[in-house]
């Protein structure tokens, strides 16, 4: 993350990013407050619901507009006059706040939300180009974090000065705007700076593209058929922008529903407690965040996609039960740590994914399908109010939706899902580094050979791996029961004293597939922390494979729980353990046993922490 930062124009492009959201923000928070002191009830979701469905309308209508453009121009040019747009809108919503034109403001809700829409694609598609694949989940971690602290800074900013200027004498919504109108000229100010700091964004698209757009195309919805086309083309991404859809549909509902519920329900008069037990969920995005970024640090961590949609599923089904606001903000905090979780990973993959030519029309489909569904859900709740449904109904349905979201990603990610909450558990005791990870080919076949000092070498060694290790384990613990099917899903190979031919032969075929494969050569767990014998199985895989051997030593596990040594006095117990796992280069695929067990020796007489 801190090498992230030393990328030219990473700082500059943040802060841009940073206002964007802030200044949107600050608009739809005085129309939402308006609207929260002045209507009730049914009325108060349906103008709520109205409100976010003027912000989802542009990045419908603009899908291939957008996306041409920011696969057409340089997305720093697309960010610059974005934000010069904004400079003209919001002096025009500053000129209906001292006018008292409320439906005026309104509508200027639907033409800064357009602004974010031919923004959008251009800024997500700007990672990629800025940071690169090596940092592009920590470059989405950063954006998504950002964004979040300047939604969360806008709610809290421009509620508290709302709450300051607003008075019991006002009981009209054009009293109110004339009364809070100099915040306009905040909004102003913001996207000002917003355009001076994009002025200096460096360009860094690799080529010209000779695309054009022609309009009466556009208006007979040839490139909506187009466009939709390439965003489905690839079955992955699709299912990571339905997954993405169905989580911000079910905040957003719970969004437009929870003021009036805390009025109803709890009593909740004053906006600053409402928008700052919703504001908490930004917080908890900021930490999810960067817990995303932390555990995608060598590969894009989608496992932890199910963990956060699991979360969230929880938390909606359980607030119809809290009566307490202390409570409801702790549950809407964790619900953005778990919303950070789910996000990052999935706007991190899709990006990967894209090739780079279509990446900015991927990145407004993906806006685009989002849009339909929070806008479809945002009618449906609009309905429910309308015929006097009560908030209680729709979080029960939401938390059906979150179900189906659940059960959607555990099964397209299950195996990811595994080792994250692995990680999660483990990491809460150790912490990992590892060294050399250039030597393992990310499209060969792999052995791994090192040293074996605990029941859990085989999972410290594929926390950093993105690709699945086939590890040779005993036969009689592959045949437990409770285990026995994680072992297979895993792509475990049982090994015996009676079979171990077999074994070989299985993992010539793994490698022959181009996999990982692992084997212990020593046979077992060491006792006393050396290496032992080197044994000469591994030398019976035939070489007829293309992949490398790369031996490994992993440092600072034994003496652990899991260890079969445990000292009498564990000064490891009330502290973290640091461990190091080292990887050699690549030898010849016809070495020995002997020869192997040298160069672990000299890689654990050379890496050892003593």
């Amino acid at each position: 993350m801190k090498q992230m930062f030393g990328i030219v124009g990473v700082i500059n492009y943040l802060l841009v990013v940073f206002l964007n959201a802030f200044t949107d923000l600050g608009h739809k928070i005085i129309i939402q407050n308006t609207i929260f002191k002045v209507y009730d009830g049914d009325l108060q979701i349906i103008l709520t619901a109205i409100v976010n469905a003027l912000i989802l309308l542009p990045f419908i209508l603009m899908f291939s507009p957008s996306g041409f453009l920011a696969d057409r121009f340089p997305k720093n040019s697309i960010m610059k006059y974005s934000s010069l747009f904004a400079v003209v809108i919001t002096l025009g919503i500053t000129y209906s706040y001292y006018n008292g034109l409320f439906y005026t403001a309104f509508a200027f809700t639907f033409l800064l939300a357009l602004q974010s829409a031919i923004y959008g694609p251009a800024k997500y598609g700007y990672i990629k180009e800025l940071v690169g694949v090596k940092f592009i989940s920590s470059g989405n971690g950063a954006v998504q974090a950002v964004t979040t602290v300047a939604i969360l800074g806008g709610i809290i900013f421009y509620t508290v000065l709302f709450e300051g200027m607003f008075s019991d004498t006002l009981v009209t919504k054009e009293d109110i705007l004339l009364a809070i109108a100099p915040i306009g000229w905040l909004l102003v100010v913001g996207s000002v700076i917003e355009f001076l700091l994009a002025l200096k964004l460096p360009n860094r698209m690799l080529g010209k593209s000779q695309k054009k757009f022609n309009l009466r195309r556009y208006i007979r919805g040839e490139y909506l058929h187009k466009n939709l086309k390439i965003v489905t083309r690839k079955r992955e991404i699709f299912e990571a922008i339905i997954a993405l859809s169905l989580f911000w549909s079910i905040s957003q509902v719970v969004l437009a529903v929870f003021g009036e519920y805390a009025k109803s329900e709890l009593g909740v008069t004053n906006t600053i407690f409402v928008q700052g037990v919703m504001a908490l969920a930004g917080i908890g995005i900021v930490i999810g965040s960067i817990m995303a970024a932390n555990f995608s640090k060598y590969y894009i961590n989608t496992g932890l996609v199910a963990i956060g949609s699991i979360g969230i599923t929880i938390l909606v089904f359980f607030i119809p039960f809290v009566s307490s606001m202390g409570i409801m903000a702790l549950m809407f905090t964790l619900f953005g740590v778990f919303s950070g979780l789910l996000m990052v990973p999935l706007n991190a993959h899709i990006q990967f994914l894209a090739p780079r030519v279509h990446l900015g029309t991927i990145l407004a489909g993906s806006n685009f399908i989002q849009n339909i569904f929070m806008f479809s859900f945002l009618l449906l709740t609009t309905l429910f109010a309308y015929f006097g449904m009560n908030a209680e109904i729709l979080f029960y349905l939401m938390a059906f939706v979150g179900l189906y979201l659940s059960a959607m990603v555990f099964r397209r990610y299950l195996v990811m899902t595994f080792w994250a909450v692995l990680e999660l558990v483990f990491k809460t005791r150790h912490r990992y580094a590892y060294m050399g990870l250039e030597n393992i080919p990310r499209d060969k076949a792999v052995l791994l050979l090192g040293n074996h000092v605990s029941w859990i070498d085989w999972i410290i060694i594929q926390f950093a791996i993105k690709r699945r290790i086939n590890f040779l384990m005993d036969k009689d613990i592959y045949n437990w029961k409770l285990l026995h099917p994680f072992f297979k899903k895993g792509g475990a190979i049982p090994i015996s004293t009676k079979a171990s031919k077999d074994a070989f032969i299985e993992a010539h075929k793994r490698l022959e597939d181009a996999n990982i494969v692992a084997v212990y050569p020593e046979g077992g767990i060491s006792k006393d922390g050396e290496i032992g014998k080197f044994y000469k199985g591994f030398e019976m895989i035939p070489q007829n494979y293309d992949g490398v051997i790369v031996p490994y030593f992993i440092d600072g596990i034994f003496g652990s729980f899991f260890s079969k040594h445990k000292p009498k006095k564990d000064k490891m117990f009330y502290k973290k353990r640091d461990i190091t796992v080292h990887f050699a280069s690549p030898v010849s695929k016809d070495i020995k046993a002997d020869e192997l067990r040298d160069i672990v020796i000299n890689m654990k007489e050379k890496y050892e922490v003593k």
